[in-house]
């Protein structure tokens, strides 16, 4: 909702086809390939006769613009339409800073409290690692705190949580302690499976954090959604 609310206030014509289903990267990534590649023809259907296709989780951005060309390589009917399709695909914060060269700043956008950035895994695949700070230090009165090993991975990975749980719970504490030490207001995350991962651990250990989207945090700045309070 709030991807859509700071679309549309950019001057785009914004769509959301009821038709669309997941990615497929949760097949892809347990070796499911054929199940994955039944899905990616199917986001092809659905999306490819627009200008441009936004998804604000880097992990599906990932998986639309570099594993569904590679999966589809062989396909005489979808190697050249995955192709296509993928070229017109953007996270969301690549978009805003890569197509429409978003001024926030010149738009009014301010938020006057203090935030650190967790970029996914996924986003380093993409060359996108500083983009999100790119784009939110337009935003008036808003500090960025660096966060402390920004570049490790915050032991969610999908499948890698549920095969190996130990591992993944001390990773997890490692960014929470990094996240507490920044003692920033809200972390901005580019990924949904990061976010409840690292949002369920501060649950766990008492740690008062809010978790926000990149999205939720440039509409609050622009006036288009309520800013919550602090948890």
């Amino acid at each position: 909702m709030a991807a859509t609310l700071v679309l549309e206030r950019l001057g785009c014509r914004v769509h959301f086809p009821t038709a669309q289903t997941c990615c497929g990267q949760p097949m892809f990534n347990t070796g499911h390939h054929a199940d994955a590649a039944v899905l990616a023809r199917r986001w092809i259907h659905v999306f490819e006769g627009f200008d441009a296709i936004i998804t604000p989780s880097g992990s599906c951005a990932a998986m639309m613009k570099v594993h569904a060309p590679e999966m589809l390589r062989d396909d005489p009917e979808y190697a050249t339409r995955a192709k296509v399709a993928a070229g017109k695909t953007y996270e969301f914060v690549e978009f805003l800073s890569r197509v429409l060269r978003v001024d926030l700043a010149g738009m009014g956008a301010r938020h006057d409290s203090s935030a650190t950035i967790h970029p996914a895994c996924h986003l380093r695949e993409l060359g996108l690692m500083d983009e999100p700070a790119g784009v939110l230090a337009q935003i008036k009165g808003l500090e960025l705190h660096p966060l402390p090993s920004r570049d490790e991975c915050c032991g969610f990975g999908g499948a890698f949580s549920v095969k190996h749980p130990a591992i993944s719970g001390k990773m997890v504490e490692n960014k929470v302690a990094s996240v507490a030490s920044t003692r920033s207001d809200a972390l901005v995350c580019s990924d949904a499976g990061c976010a409840m991962n690292i949002d369920g651990a501060c649950r766990k250990r008492g740690v008062r954090q809010r978790i926000i989207s990149a999205p939720e945090l440039i509409a609050e700045s622009l006036g288009l959604l309520e800013r919550e309070p602090l948890p």
